[in-house]
């Protein structure tokens, strides 16, 4: 047979970690890696916190899954504290983040619906975004890696460049529920969208009685040094997806709307087996008792100034490899002069781990937990590999 048991959808690599504490992973054989992917920004609090596995551990031993067909004070509590903390007045709670996505589209849709105006569903979305692999997610996107081999897509969709508003603007019909969007691109290459652009995707929804939907799966949790990067903006959103660091490594999501968003969100229009369960409730209380503090988020923005700004002293040593640093926090991409994916790769031969993204940059995403002697020992080792690296003959 010559298929692999795990599907091979993935292009794994040889880093095969066994066992994680703090920063660090460890692999089969006892290599340890500095973890600056952190699980693709999922691992906010890195590898074995004590207070957080602790949580998942005494929740386990207590009640681990019900359904929802039942109340859930678990859930009632944590959707309280999220709508305490951010615009929201209602939560859903998912498994992952592009179920959290889902939500967000059917909310969109369903609020428009509920107000007589069913023909309202096509939201507009922007160009290099990633919002999940699921079908609606892909048909939000005009990537090719991502929708080629699965058409037909889903209709409903208007996909324009990011960051235009006049683009933005111009795309509005009478068909649109409203704008689909990271405020900061992950994926796509970290990339924050400027103030301009998002104030005006806000007073566009105003005017037009729109949905502004932001998808804050890789930029929320803290990682941008605010609760939730739209906090950065002043510009509120009706609607957000959020998931990734939310669970600090649990499987978790969250679907957050305005009460007027979620007007058509009624018994009957949305559910899930697994979604809010007692143990993910556990997980995700135990993260926002650490980083759902301002001292904690002002650590967060402290220490993306330090490691922006060791990197930007970096890069004149190897400026024929690195061209400039990007993002916001502890949401960092460093721009590249040749193939960024194959120099991920090759740092994991070293011991660092970082993650690609697109328009060719490596993505840093470290635990919020790191410290200065991370920092160091991070941009150190960058540095030295830079040094020893050959760009492929195909990339120079």
């Amino acid at each position: 047979m010559a298929i692999t048991p795990l599907m091979p959808v993935y292009p794994r690599s040889p880093v095969r970690p066994v066992r994680g504490e703090g920063v660090y992973l460890y692999g089969e054989q006892g290599e340890k890696y500095l973890d600056f992917a952190a699980g693709i920004a999922v691992n906010i609090l890195g590898h074995g916190h004590p207070h957080l596995t602790k949580a998942i551990q005494d929740q386990a031993a207590t009640l681990m899954h019900v359904s929802n067909l039942y109340g859930s004070p678990q859930g009632e509590a944590f959707a309280k504290r999220l709508c305490d903390l951010t615009f929201a007045d209602t939560v859903f709670f998912t498994n992952s983040g592009v179920e959290a996505i889902e939500c967000a589209i059917k909310t969109a849709r369903r609020y428009h619906y509920a107000k007589g105006n069913p023909h309202k569903h096509d939201l507009i979305s922007f160009s290099n975004a990633f919002h999940g692999r699921s079908m609606a997610a892909v048909s939000a996107t005009d990537q090719a890696k991502m929708i080629d081999g699965f058409a037909p897509l889903l209709p409903g969709f208007k996909v324009v460049p990011f960051d235009d508003l006049d683009a933005a603007l111009a795309a509005i019909d009478d068909n649109t529920a409203g704008f689909l969007l990271e405020p900061i691109q992950g994926e796509g290459g970290i990339r924050p969208a400027s103030h301009e652009f998002l104030a005006g995707l806000r007073a566009a929804c105003d005017e037009h009685d729109l949905m502004l939907v932001f998808d804050e799966v890789q930029c929320g949790v803290a990682r941008s040094g605010q609760l939730y990067a739209y906090q950065h903006y002043g510009v509120t959103p009706d609607i957000m997806a959020s998931a990734k660091g939310i669970g600090g490594g649990f499987p978790m999501g969250a679907c957050l709307a305005r009460e007027k968003a979620a007007a058509g969100m009624v018994i009957g229009t949305h559910g899930s087996t697994y979604g809010g369960n007692p143990l993910a409730m556990a997980a995700g209380q135990a993260v926002f008792d650490i980083v759902a503090d301002e001292e904690f988020l002002a650590e967060v923005r402290q220490k993306g100034e330090r490691l922006r700004s060791a990197l930007e002293q970096m890069i004149p040593n190897h400026d024929h490899l690195f061209d400039s640093v990007r993002g916001v926090g502890l949401m960092l991409g460093i721009k590249m002069k040749s193939e960024s994916r194959a120099f991920v790769n090759y740092l994991r031969t070293r011991g660092l781990l970082t993650v690609a993204a697109g328009d060719n940059v490596m993505r840093v995403l470290p635990p919020l937990t790191i410290t200065e002697e991370h920092i160091r020992e991070f941009v150190e080792a960058l540095s030295a590999a830079a040094a020893e690296y050959e760009v492929p003959a195909a990339a120079a």
